[in-house]
């Protein structure tokens, strides 16, 4: 039976690199050996797990499940692989058999159990255990890896900076209506990513993080995402007067209009000239930047977000956009609003709001203008911002999101538990490297309240956790760490979800089901769990079993120094 899916109903990996060849060479090392002495069909068990949260926080959104599966149920090695396999210098010397076995090797008798994208999930807890015939297991490890830190960490990045935009404090009802609104954040950040597949995957993962929108056309495309974005200042700058839109015409969308085509440069002066007998700043604008304006409107006029800051935001930018709104408003458009690039957001973003707020009375659209404020955000930047007024209603984030600047990796490991049924186990002089031995089960054990208490792991054969019982819940390594748990529900944190070269359907969630499950697994944690300063620890346990066996394990692999 291939590994590979003949059938078709698994697509291939997205990335045309994910081949069984995107390995470290020691996995085919490895492989080898275990080859040469018929190792390589020992039955085995691996986890893929991580030590620690990233960016100081208490919490990881798995991702990427969704391309290990597409990986796993292609996994083949093509005449071309072997070929250049034979030309590396250290492989010179191995059996032709070797690579006649390559060519035929597949996934046809690996399981394997995950949780599913989405999902919050915490250190020592396998986000994957593959289960199969050592040789084929080993191969997988690094392309695993690959397909899950980098997804799981900017699926993580995004949820922090959404749950920072919009876990605002209360704000007044005298501040203008955009400063109540409830900001959304979208992904930019293409063009400073890792390559195109770092900007691919960073536009996919941080959707399932929270974020409504990306500027990623060819990701919008493949993954049915919104796509947003307006102009840059070089469009502004392209223009230098008026006399160039001089002629240009928006169609007459009004209900009771007929619609002609309307000249749309002496409306706007018109309203320019009015404006300014009360605010002279609206007869001074920068003309370059409202011909530009003007450009824009007779492209776009369902579709009217302008930049404003290329010059001077409150007594340029702003202004050449309100005039150009009014004409758009009169001709039946309903403007969509601007974008900050620099300055003092929180400050700009107010006065945008109230420059909008003594239109709205007359013009209600101005109630519902966004106002999109970009500019090296972080999630520092985020909880700066919520400590003070400010009327941004989205936010448009790239670097900072998509290059993890925080932390760049999560520092996922894939380790050997089982092999032929015995319990394996790495030891360290550091605690947090010591492996926890064996083929396990995770659990989430929840309370009376629906928020999760802690995570069990248990020895494969051990019974489930039983909702209404007492457990006994151990630290891993600590004595003296134990607590008596009664759960009012027990979740199991695995599935089944790949079956001896095939995908099990169903099993893992969609993008969509993904984004859905991790905001809300992340809004059952308890708020102290998530929150940005000190956050309380969750807690990681194991049955009182799982601990003796462990620590037994440990003592008898542990050698007995010598002293004399």
């Amino acid at each position: 039976m291939s590994g590979i899916d003949n059938e078709g109903s698994t697509p291939s990996p997205t990335n045309t690199l994910v081949t069984a060849l995107l390995t470290d060479m020691y996995q085919i090392s490895m492989t080898y050996a275990h080859w040469k002495n018929d190792r390589a069909d020992d039955e085995s068990v691996f986890e893929l797990f991580f030590r620690r949260n990233p960016f100081g926080g208490e919490y990881t959104i798995f991702a990427g499940l969704d391309e290990c599966l597409k990986f796993m149920a292609h996994f083949k090695f093509t005449q071309s692989d072997v070929d250049y396999l034979k030309t590396i210098p250290s492989m010179k010397g191995c059996d032709d058999a070797f690579f006649d076995w390559l060519l035929q090797v597949d996934t046809s008798k690996v399981k394997v159990y995950a949780m599913r994208d989405g999902s919050v999930a915490f250190p020592r807890m396998p986000l994957l255990m593959v289960q199969g015939p050592l040789g084929i297991a080993q191969l997988l490890e690094t392309t695993l890896l690959t397909l899950v830190n980098y997804p799981s960490l900017i699926a993580t990045n995004a949820s922090r900076m959404v749950l920072a935009a919009t876990e605002r404090r209360e704000v007044s009802e005298s501040l203008p209506a955009q400063c109540r609104q409830t900001p959304v954040c979208v992904e930019f950040g293409l063009r400073r990513a890792q390559g195109p597949d770092g900007g691919f995957s960073a536009s996919k993962y941080a959707a399932m993080g929270g974020f409504v929108a990306t500027s990623n056309v060819q990701a919008g495309k493949l993954l049915g995402l919104n796509v947003a974005g307006t102009h840059a200042h070089a469009f502004v700058q392209t223009y230098t007067g008026l006399e160039e839109v001089k002629g240009r015409t928006v169609t007459d969308n009004t209900e009771q209009g007929t619609g002609e085509n309307v000249e749309i440069l002496p409306k706007v002066l018109e309203y320019r000239h009015k404006l300014a007998t009360d605010n002279p700043n609206f007869g001074t604008t920068n003309d370059g930047e409202l011909a530009a304006f003007i450009a824009y409107a007779v492209a776009f006029p369902h579709n009217f977000l302008c930049l404003v800051d290329t010059y001077e935001t409150l007594t340029s930018g702003l202004l050449n956009f309100v005039v150009v709104t009014l004409v758009l408003d009169d001709l039946g458009y309903v403007p969509k609003g601007i974008r900050l690039d620099s300055g003092d957001l929180a400050y700009l973003s107010l006065e945008c709001a109230k420059c909008f707020a003594s239109f709205a009375e007359k013009r209600p659209y101005f109630h519902n203008l966004s106002i999109v404020a970009s500019n090296d955000i972080n999630e520092d930047v985020l909880h700066a911002l919520n400590k003070q007024d400010h009327a941004i209603t989205v936010y448009g984030i790239g670097t900072n999101l998509v290059t993890c600047q925080a932390q760049p990796a999560l520092g996922c490991v894939y380790k050997l538990v089982e092999v032929e049924g015995r319990p394996r186990m790495k030891l360290s002089q550091e605690i947090e490297k010591v492996l926890i031995p064996g083929r396990k089960k995770p659990y989430r054990l929840v309370g009376r309240d629906g928020r999760p208490i802690m995570d069990l792991l248990t020895g494969y054969d051990e019974s489930e956790p039983q909702t209404n019982v007492r457990i006994l819940c151990r630290h891993a390594f600590i004595e003296r760490k134990r607590a008596a748990v009664t759960p009012s529900r027990v979740e199991a944190l695995h599935v089944l979800v790949f079956d001896h070269g095939k995908v099990v359907p169903d099993a893992n969630r969609n993008l969509d089901q993904a984004r859905v499950a991790a905001a809300e697994e992340l809004q059952r944690l308890r708020p102290d769990v998530r929150r940005y300063f000190n956050p309380t620890p969750y807690k990681i346990a194991v049955t009182d079993s799982l601990f003796h066996f462990l620590h037994e394990l440990w003592q008898s692999e542990t050698p007995v120094p010598e002293l004399s």
